[in-house]
């Protein structure tokens, strides 16, 4: 029985290899908990528990017929101000401009025959045939007729440029205004059906389709293998050999041989001996948790899943 427990005390703090630490360890993973911002019934489950899903993979999705609809109405309004602001900035169109350009040629035709009717008047005034008045009229007609001539240049001018630039810019701020709004009922659907962060193993599910998921509420539980990691506990007589970086390698029933890590996290606060290291002659003294990740690939192994840890006391490698 005293060789047993020596033998115990001996795994824990390494005593047996002075150039190494052997601890044991266990298998821990960071769980991601998937959810929505927003509320709603639960319509689908793309997942199932202890299947694995794929990066950008949808997870679940929640009753969205209300909101699809309210992402089609704004991407229509945008569409709709586009279309303004594309109009605002061209000219008039082709009829519109031939009827301004008719209306200047008539105006001109018109001051050829107010000019053609001056001279005549001016020459009758002359010979005393006719009044005063009939050539001051002459005069008139053909200063009215050189002033429609210059009316009409202008709405050619005019006709040609798009709105005024302040009724362009107001549009233009429109427009942005539309795609926020758009962008928001895009967020909105996406915040309906997330989707995978990562190549992951699906842990648990906690709704089914139809019952009412609340805002900020998980819905499914993921483990990236990435997010898998050792963790074992060190006496704080050995912590002033580990650091952050060091390496380590460290073994499990039916795992390939050779498997290392490199220490990731080392405890500032130290606590108890935990129930799953079997140290009987240590279970009231402290310890430090050290964590550590696989340096080649993320650790196929499994959350709990006991392991053998060997920490080289010969510095980082």
């Amino acid at each position: 029985m005293m060789a047993l427990m020596a033998g115990l005390l001996s795994i824990f703090t390494g005593a047996a290899e002075p150039d190494a630490l052997r601890l044991q360890g266990y298998v821990e993973g960071d769980y991601l908990h998937i959810g929505s911002p927003v509320s709603g019934t639960l319509a689908e489950l793309a997942v199932s528990e202890g299947g694995r899903v794929a990066k950008g993979a949808p997870l679940f999705g929640l009753d969205a017929v209300t909101d699809r609809a309210a992402r089609d109405q704004a991407a229509a309004i945008l569409a709709q101000a586009e279309a303004q602001l594309v109009n605002l900035r061209k000219g008039k169109r082709p009829d519109e401009l031939k009827a301004i350009a008719a209306q200047k040629a008539q105006a001109e035709a018109s001051e050829r025959l107010s000019e053609a009717t001056l001279s005549r008047e001016e020459a009758l005034v002359r010979r005393d045939f006719a009044a005063q008045s009939a050539l001051d009229a002459a005069r008139a007609a053909l200063s009215r007729d050189r002033a429609m001539i210059q009316q009409s240049a202008a709405e050619y001018r005019t006709a040609l440029l798009g709105a005024r630039e302040d009724e362009i810019i107001g549009q233009e701020a429109l427009v942005e205004q539309r795609r926020a709004e758009l962008a928001k009922a895009d967020k909105r659907m996406l915040d309906l059906a997330p989707l995978a962060p990562d190549d992951s193993f699906v842990e648990k599910l906690f709704y089914r389709p139809g019952e009412f998921v609340t805002a900020g509420q998980p819905v499914v539980s993921l483990l990236p293998p990435a997010n898998v990691k050792l963790v074992f506990f060190v006496p704080e007589p050995r912590l002033g050999a580990l650091q952050v970086g060091q390496a380590v390698t460290f073994a499990c029933d039916g795992c390939p041989a050779g498997l290392t890590g490199r220490i990731s996290f080392v405890a500032s606060q130290s606590e108890y001996t935990p129930p799953v290291i079997y140290s009987i002659g240590n279970r009231d003294k402290l310890v430090f948790r050290v964590e550590a990740r696989s340096l080649a690939q993320p650790l196929a192994l499994h959350p709990g899943q006991p392991v053998d840890v060997t920490v080289p006391l010969n510095g980082v490698k």
